[in-house]
């Protein structure tokens, strides 16, 4: 393939495709023009796979598909559309056939669990006062403070959806994995990484929100994966 593929980005939960921003700006300094940062409700797993397949589908040429947290998920469940050339997972769930985020949860729980907090319509939140140490440890406090005020949180159903046919079984996958991730566990981000048997694995002291406190190394590692792609 010589074609550079499109750059898609699929966010997770208490965050929007705002929160790729820093990692735009570092692919646009690397010639990346075809950038796309999909927006999902984070209402259910089908939900979100088909708005992100929506955008796909506009797309006519070869696409590399990035997740971050929940967003990994998504791309699990997205990402067997033909013109999907490839996944890359940051920090990211990935779920084999028939689990689901919350399943990986539970076999080592972070240190963030106890900041959740459902509210009376069904929506999981994380204390906003607790959201800089729980979700963005390495950023300042008062990027952390805005970040807590301006999430957007799921539906906590979402947690129990399951994928049906990961397409990291099928497609050629990258895995990103923080070290201080309070948010998803670390040994369950090296877990899931081994498993998909990724054609390279980053290893980053980050939390979990590396796509901004990290975004030069993480669209580094994007664009590796997409010049692998393109040979």
């Amino acid at each position: 393939m010589s074609e550079k593929p499109a750059i898609v980005l699929v966010h997770g939960f208490w965050g929007g495709a705002a929160h790729w921003s820093r990692v735009i700006v570092e692919l646009q300094k690397k010639g990346y023009r075809d950038v796309h940062a999909v927006e999902i409700p984070l209402t259910s797993l089908a939900d979100d796979a088909e708005r992100t397949r929506k955008m796909v589908a506009q797309i006519k040429g070869p696409v590399l598909l990035v997740g971050h947290s929940y967003g990994g998920a998504v791309i699990s469940q997205a990402g067997n559309e033909p013109n999907v050339q490839g996944l890359v997972f940051i920090a990211a769930f990935a779920p084999d056939a028939g689990e689901s985020p919350g399943a990986i949860t539970q076999a080592h729980l972070p240190k963030a669990a106890a900041n959740l907090v459902p509210d009376s319509d069904g929506y999981l939140w994380v204390k906003p006062e607790l959201f800089h140490e729980s979700f963005c440890q390495d950023l300042s406090q008062s990027e952390g403070d805005v970040l807590g005020i301006t999430q957007k949180a799921p539906l906590a159903s979402t947690f129990g959806d399951e994928v049906s046919n990961p397409a990291w079984k099928n497609k050629p996958s990258w895995y990103q994995v923080s070290t201080q991730d309070h948010m998803i566990h670390p040994d369950n981000q090296v877990r899931m990484a081994a498993r998909i048997k990724p054609r390279e694995t980053l290893t980053l002291d980050a939390s979990h929100a590396s796509l901004a406190s990290r975004p030069g190394e993480v669209a580094a590692f994007i664009d590796k994966a997409a010049t692998v792609l393109q040979q």
